[in-house]
């Protein structure tokens, strides 16, 4: 089984460019309604659906709150990742931390309004 998340979103272009130049996304289909991307290994792949489109489903057509969604991007160095967010200017929501349960991590959102996790996951503390 592959799962892949969409959201759907009238922001196609700055999601596209945000995606590509901040997380280094690659462009797996696009079309004038649809944008699928995916992560630097393949491995993970997101859509993008404009809202309202003649050729979708209802269920598929109303567009993202902006609200009780997120996203977490496992990376091998976290530390890296944040300062090259703090260097391009992204706004960082949470500050980089580490965790009791093992994660270090920080947090950005995307155009969409969605929060995107930036984490590596060490070991846990001793209790």
């Amino acid at each position: 089984m592959k799962l892949n998340a969409g959201i759907v979103t009238e922001k196609l272009e700055e999601t596209k460019n945000f995606y590509i130049k901040e997380l280094n996304f690659g462009v797996s289909f696009e079309n004038e309604f649809y944008l699928l991307l995916h992560n630097e290994n393949k491995q993970a792949e997101l859509a993008f659906l404009k809202p309202h489109h003649p050729s979708q489903q209802p269920i598929f057509q109303q567009p993202f709150s902006g609200q009780g969604m997120f996203l977490t991007i496992e990376v091998d160095d976290v530390d890296r990742y944040y300062q090259k967010f703090q260097e391009r200017g992204i706004p960082i929501e949470v500050s980089l931390r580490d965790e009791a349960w093992g994660d270090r991590h920080f947090s950005i959102v995307d155009p969409n309004g969605i929060g995107i996790d930036i984490v590596s996951y060490t070991a846990p503390e001793e209790s």
